[in-house]
């Protein structure tokens, strides 16, 4: 058996590792157990936070888990979807924490304000991991603007139908929202020491998930993978021009 380290970056204590990717006990005689996809998702975070997003590797959170890196296969098939379930892992738990309790008829603007405001903590709780929200999700590279969380779109687009919204209006306010969002949020993270370097240089070359599970998407994706790029900036300059306007001294 190889000696290891424990699935918790920063501790130390010595475990003995299995061939099957358990972690055994060590002298104390506790009892082997299998890692489970979550603990490996919450160490490679733990990880990202602590020293940076270059840092994590296969082996290195392999080492961080105790195991050997071909181990972590039996649960994640590669870097890229080990990213994709770290996005995933942490939009689970804003959902959780931010949109779980609200009701429909607090209206659609409260779900905005409460969806802003869970990104945002994200942003400030894990400002290395955040830019790799604002990536291309392998299963639908064509979206405009990028977001790595299929379940975000979905739901963002579902949550605007069910208030009236149709196709294009609620394309539009995607469109609107996530480019504030986002590049709010991306300049902030970058103050606070985060690169903004790609990490979409590794897609693969097959889809990990079908779109049959975001039917919103599969239905708009002509829609979402339009350019709208230079309008959208005119109207936008546009509108901050008009809100300065309104504050000017006259």
């Amino acid at each position: 058996m190889a000696r290891a380290q424990k699935c918790t970056v920063g501790v130390t204590d010595a475990v003995d590792e299995t061939e099957n990717g358990t972690v055994a006990g060590g002298a104390e005689g506790r009892r082997p157990r299998s890692l489970t996809r979550a603990e490996i998702l919450d160490t490679a975070i733990a990880l990202v936070d602590s020293e940076g997003l270059d840092q994590l590797t296969m082996r290195r959170l392999g080492s961080a888990c105790g195991v050997e890196a071909m181990a972590l296969y039996r649960h994640v098939h590669g870097r890229q979807d080990l990213l994709g379930g770290i996005v995933d892992h942490l939009v689970d738990k804003l959902y959780d924490d931010q949109l779980a309790a609200r009701r429909q008829e607090d209206g659609w603007q409260d779900y905005l304000v409460r969806l802003a405001h869970g990104v945002r903590e994200i942003a400030i709780d894990h400002p290395h991991l955040f830019p790799t929200l604002a990536t291309r999700p392998p299963e639908a590279p064509w979206v405009r603007p990028p977001l790595r969380s299929m379940k975000w779109m979905e739901t963002f687009l579902d949550t605007l139908i069910s208030y009236g919204f149709d196709d294009r209006t609620a394309v539009s306010a995607y469109r609107a929202y996530t480019t504030f969002l986002l590049g709010q949020l991306l300049l902030e993270v970058s103050a606070r020491g985060a690169s903004l370097s790609s990490v979409e240089d590794e897609l693969p070359e097959k889809t990990l998930r079908s779109l049959s599970s975001y039917p919103n998407l599969q239905r708009m994706q002509k829609q979402l993978s339009e350019d709208h790029s230079a309008t959208e900036f005119e109207e936008a300059l546009e509108s901050l021009l008009d809100r300065l306007e309104n504050g000017a001294p006259r």
